[in-house]
């Protein structure tokens, strides 16, 4: 095929994917948030640091505190949403969202951003509800090239947000750079509120006395396929790893290596470039060659590059290691939470529609299980021997749970039809 019919192929989809309200609100919305957040995320461990008084180890109890709560919401979630339906859960989650900014703009010190954790962990309560509303918005067939689209548009922000936030902090300083997103953030999330409220339509349809249980028991669990308990097991494995070093990868750089902040902002915005620009081939192939063959590359990519990230000096080494390890999230399998086109799309080809945010919420919960103490375990790596130990931790502990995806997980030959 020939680049006049690439690019013909690439117009269909993308109309075909937001010919759907539901992803033209979400896709608005998730871009705008992500917009403001990826301007001062890359510096936020530094800013706790620097301005509210954080060592690296409380660095990793706020993040322990943020993953923690998604095992007290994310199976609520799926199963409430399984029951009542996706949007009242993605409005009032939602909204929810608006608080934590709020608090963080107003902390003195890293205690009281704490709460803030808190407020944003219970956004969890509407992930599940979701992942399974964009899978139900989606055209069945074209599952992975959909989702390749749907993270496409979501994700362009990642490729100018950094670079911006980086010239803000250096041009204004950290504290004031960072606070002026927050702000900017806080506006963002009443906004997403808003649109979702008024645009977002229902995709659950329960056939009479057909509700799923409000609790979980253990016809939940009986009743799921084997590949999903063993996505289970590579989703713990894989959190695992990729927490023990997501606080500290941004503060390496920062503190270690001794980049600037337009630096960073820079490696994050080529990051995001590769990243966004391979999110849609690599949804195409999941359709036609399988989502396993996408996941295992991206299982692989993203602990070999964590080695790396730790090994190399310099800027351009740097960046060229980033560089990769956006390629692996492109793939969509890795990183720190198991997600991305070909994992969320091997979901929905498994499991039926009365059972995907439920599926969603256990896999969240059993993952913030295991996850939650792991950054805690990083900053104290980083503390006590050195800052590449976690690094190399990581790499080994995610190349583990490739294995196990590959040994454990047959997709379906034909994905289910909604």
């Amino acid at each position: 095929m020939g680049l006049r019919g690439n690019l013909s192929e690439y117009y269909s989809m993308f109309r075909e994917v937001f010919s759907n309200k539901n992803i033209i609100a979400i896709s608005i919305t998730t871009s705008l948030w992500s917009l403001i957040g990826m301007g001062y995320r890359p510096f936020w461990a530094l800013y706790l640091q620097d301005h509210l008084g954080a060592s690296v180890v409380n660095i990793g109890i706020f993040s322990m505190i943020s993953t923690a709560e998604s095992l007290i919401f994310q199976l609520p979630g799926g199963l409430l949403a399984d029951r009542y339906g996706r949007r009242k859960l993605i409005i009032f989650g939602s909204f929810l969202r608006t608080l934590g900014p709020i608090i963080y703009f107003l902390a003195p010190s890293w205690e009281w951003v704490i709460p803030g954790a808190i407020a944003s962990g219970m956004t969890s309560l509407y992930m599940p509800a979701f992942t399974a509303i964009v899978a139900e918005s989606l055209p069945s067939k074209r599952r992975g090239s959909g989702y390749g689209v749907y993270n496409t548009i979501t994700r362009i922000p990642n490729i100018v947000s950094p670079l911006i936030g980086g010239i803000l902090m250096d041009t204004y300083g950290l504290y004031r750079g960072v606070r002026m997103f927050l702000l900017v953030q806080i506006g963002v999330s009443i906004f997403t509120v808003i649109v979702r409220y008024f645009t977002i339509e229902e995709t659950m349809v329960h056939k009479p006395g057909k509700r799923p249980p409000i609790i979980p028991t253990a016809e939940t669990f009986r009743e799921l396929p084997r590949p999903i308990f063993i996505m289970m097991i590579v989703s713990i494995i894989g959190s695992f790893s990729g927490r023990l070093v997501m606080d500290y990868t941004n503060l390496y750089a920062l503190d270690i290596l001794k980049i600037t902040a337009t630096q960073l902002g820079v490696i994050s915005s080529v990051a995001g470039l590769v990243q966004t620009v391979l999110t849609l081939p690599s949804g195409m192939l999941s359709d036609k060659y399988g989502r396993k063959n996408n996941i295992m590359v991206s299982r692989v990519i993203s602990p070999v590059t964590q080695y790396f990230m730790a090994a190399v000096t310099g800027y351009y080494p740097y960046m060229l290691v980033r560089s990769f390890n956006a390629i692996g999230l492109a793939f969509g399998g890795g990183g720190v939470r198991a997600g991305g086109s070909a994992w969320n799309a091997l979901i929905a080809d498994i499991v039926p529609s009365r059972k995907r945010a439920t599926v969603n919420g256990v896999i969240g919960t059993l993952t913030a299980v295991v996850a939650a103490p792991s950054s805690v375990l990083g900053g104290w790596l980083w503390e006590t021997f050195n800052p590449q130990l976690p690094f190399q931790l990581s790499a080994v502990i995610g190349l583990v749970a490739a294995a196990v995806f590959w040994l454990g997980v047959h997709e379906p030959e034909k994905p289910l039809e909604e």
